[in-house]
Formats: structure tokens, sequence, C-alpha cells
């Protein structure tokens, strides 16, 4: 049990912890001090009650004239004794007979007792009082004075009632200036998070901890956070300056590779063409692997160029041509696979090397991964907001739901890739679509089957919108 409150106090707030500690300390104290003086007020107060009952007892017998034939009293009982001040007076006989009370009506008071006692709820103090006629002795008489006890304990009640409150309200006092304290106290600490909160936010660790004017902890934490923040970003500074060379060194080792690569693969080819039996076979199989390290180098290039922000010449072209070219291009390698076009004009400023291998990724990814006989429509379309999209679907398994939050990172392979691609074909595509200013995205189909990629790029502004609206669209099915 004290684990689990333990656990729960730790959970708090630093400032509501402190505050609590604060009030729970005042609250002890108070109560101590609230005991003390209560028990002593409490005791002062019962003993002056008691002191009085017994003054005023001790002082009646000689303040009461009593006579006896007749019998009378002078001055008259009701003078000390009345329903106002809650007082009793009896006059017994030696005998235990009552003779005189005031006032009329009260409850008894018991047998007179040498000392002091509380009955039926009043104090009663009995002393004896002698009667004398004509200056003798006619006889003794008891009188009995009581004060009800009711009338102290009401005060002791408004005493106690006053101690509680008063340790309450200096509890909450104590509470909430702990509260303005510990809030004040944790102001710095405050800033230093949303300081950190804007570093985290902008990714800039250049900026400055604010300071503290006190020497203290906080500040102490200032000036570690002050420091770790230096050396993030004198880190990051380094891990960026050695990115860019990588990716300068890529782009140029990419570049360079292309010629020699064009060379070879002349040279293969004459070899395959020339040479016959298991000598033109081996010819052959390098030719296919130099093919293959041709297209790794050019995509390679491709993101290299994206990575180091090369940005080669870019003129408006049409995208539904684009569209109509790479699907011609794979038609014949589609087999079983049907390609449908439904393209209206789309102009984009962008480079068409890169659109082109944009399109030919999107229309080979689906055809690596669908099975013969899968439909794949590919469409074009000008938005009035001024965005060009263009859609590649079809109807076949989809996408895996374990694959799509890296769908279009590098090297990343389905498990039924059955085409020995790279994994490079989708990261190409959002690389390019970024580079020209747009992104692409998988979403999902209105009957929740197959895959859906949709690239969004920014329309050319530039464009005759009449020449624009009056072109006729491409609807074209490549078998």
């Amino acid at each position: 049990m004290s684990a689990r409150l333990s656990a729960s106090f730790d959970r708090l707030p630093i400032r509501v912890r402190l505050a609590s500690v604060s009030a729970l300390l005042t609250f002890v104290i108070l109560c101590a001090f609230a005991v003390a003086i209560g028990s002593l007020t409490v005791h002062r107060i019962r003993n002056d009650f008691n002191r009085q009952v017994q003054d005023t007892a001790i002082q009646l017998p000689s303040e009461l004239h009593i006579t006896w034939v007749p019998f009378t009293i002078e001055p008259q009982l009701s003078d000390f004794a009345s329903d106002g001040n809650h007082a009793v007076i009896k006059i017994l006989t030696l005998g235990g007979r009552i003779v005189a009370q005031s006032p009329a009506g009260t409850p008894p008071l018991g047998a007179p007792q040498l000392s002091a006692h509380t009955i039926h709820g009043y104090r009663v103090v009995s002393r004896p009082v002698v009667v004398f006629e004509d200056g003798s002795r006619e006889g003794e008489l008891i009188i009995q004075y009581g004060r009800r006890v009711s009338d102290t304990e009401a005060t002791v009640k408004r005493v106690e009632l006053l101690l509680l409150l008063g340790v309450l309200i200096g509890t909450g006092f104590a509470l909430l200036a702990g509260m303005a304290i510990a809030r004040r106290a944790m102001r710095p600490i405050a800033q230093l998070t949303s300081t950190a909160a804007e570093i985290a936010r902008t990714r800039d660790p250049s900026r400055r901890v604010p300071q503290s004017e006190a020497d203290d902890e906080v500040s102490e934490l200032a000036r570690t956070l002050e420091g770790m923040l230096r050396e993030l970003d004198a880190a990051r500074s380094e891990t960026e300056s050695m990115l860019a060379r990588q990716r300068r060194f890529v782009a140029d080792a990419s570049h360079e590779l292309r010629t020699p690569l064009t060379s070879v693969l002349a040279n293969l080819e004459l070899l395959a063409e020339s040479l016959h039996g298991d000598q033109g076979e081996a010819a052959r199989s390098a030719l296919r692997s130099s093919q293959r390290m041709r297209r790794l180098v050019a995509d390679l290039l491709l993101l290299a160029r994206t990575d180091a922000a090369r940005v080669v010449a870019r003129e408006p072209c049409d995208l539904a041509k684009i569209v109509v070219e790479a699907a011609g291009e794979l038609g014949p390698v589609s087999g079983a696979h049907e390609i449908s076009l439904d393209v209206q004009p789309a102009i984009v400023e962008g480079a068409r090397d890169e659109l082109h291998r944009l399109v030919i990724n999107l229309i080979e990814n689906a055809l690596r991964h669908t099975p013969p006989g899968t439909e794949i429509r590919i469409s074009t379309t000008t938005s009035p907001d001024g965005q060009v999209q263009l859609v590649v679907e079809d109807d076949g398994p989809g996408v895996p739901q374990e694959l799509q939050s890296t769908l279009f990172e590098r090297f990343v392979r389905g498990a039924g890739d059955r085409g020995g691609s790279f994994g490079l074909g989708l990261a190409i595509v959002y690389a390019v679509a970024v580079s020209h200013g747009g992104g692409v995205t998988l979403e999902p189909r209105p009957d929740h089957s197959g895959a859906r990629f949709v690239v969004r790029l920014p329309a050319y502004s530039d464009l005759d919108d009449d020449r624009q609206d009056h072109r006729p669209a491409l609807e074209t099915v490549i078998d």
C-alpha cells in the first residue's frame, strides 16, 4: 500500500509535490500548536468556571440573611440565581428537605457533599449556613449552588472549532503559498523546457538556453544543456559536412562510371554477336550483368543528384505524353498484364528523363508485384487548384500492411519480389516527385483491393489555358 502511494506521489508534478509537502508540514505544526493551545485554553476555561462556582458558593452564606420565624431570606434568591445566568440555589435542612430554591422547578442537585461535583448537567457546591434569631443561634441549613456545565462546554466547543478552522485555513494558505513559491521556483525550469521544445521543433541546436540569475542547480543545468547543445551543433555540422561530401562523391562517381560502363556494354554487345557456343553465352551473361549494373548506376546517380540538391535543366513537358511513351516502352514486356491509359494533357515544368523514370518505375512496380492478367490503369489530370495528378492503380493483391510505412525508403523489397529489383524503384519515384515540388502517396482504393499510387506535381503556370483545355484526351489500352 505504501509503495503504491509513493509511486502515485512520484507521478505528481514537482510543484505539486513541493506545495503538498509544505502544506503537510504546516498542517502537522498547526495541529501540534492547536492541541497544545487548545488543551491549555480548555483547561483554563473549565478551571475558571469551577472557581467561579466555588467562589459564589462560598460568598452566598455571608450575603444571605435568613430568619427562622417567620422564615425569610434577604435578599431574594432570584438575585443570585435565575434562568438568565443558568444558576440554581437550593436551601436544605440538615435532613435534606428543601425549604427554598430559585428558580423553581429545577432538577435535584443530589445530596450535599463536602467537595464540588457534577450532577444532572450542573456543577454543584454545598456550603452550611447558620440561622440566628435575636442574636441566638436557632439552627443550621445547607446552601447548594449550581451552574449549568453546558455553557462552559459550548465555549469549549467554540474554541475547538476555531482552532480546527485555524488549522485548516492555515494549511490552505500554506498550500497556496507553496504552489506560488514552487511555480516561481520552477519558472527557470519551465523556460528551459520551452526552449528545449522549440529546439526540438526547429531542430536548431544553435539556439541559446536562458541562464538563471542565481548560481544554483538550475543555473548549472542550463550551463550543462548549453554545452551539450554546442557539442550537438558541432557534431551536426560535422555530420552534414561529411554527408555532403559523400553525396558529392556518389554523384561524381556515378557520373564517372557511366562512360566506362557504356564502353564495356558496347564491347560486350559486339562479343555477344560475334562469339558462339560457351564463349558467346559467357559474353551474353556478362552483357546482362553489365546492363543491370548500368541501371543500378543510373538509379544511384539520380538519387545522388537529388540528395546533393543538383537540379538538372528543366522545361515544360506534357506528363500525358511521357506516360504514353513509358507504357509503350514496357508494353512488349508486360506479358499477360493489361495496361490501360486515360490521360489528359498535364503540363509540368521538370526534367523529362527524371519524370520518364518516375512513370517507368511505377508501371514496373505494378508489373512486378501483380499476377498475370492484372489490369493496370494509368491516368493523368489537372485540377483547378493548379495540381497535376498521375494515378497508377491495379486490382492485384495490394501492398502488405507491414511494408506501407517503409514503402518509399531505399532498398526496401517485398517478400514476393520476382524481378530481381534493387529496392530503389519507389525511392526514386519519391525523390523525383519531391525534387519537382510535389509528392507521392499510397492511397486506399474504394473497393479496398489492389494498390493505388498517386503522384501530385505543381502544374506549369505559364501554359495557355485555352490550348490546354482543347487538347484531346489520350485513351489507350496496351496488351
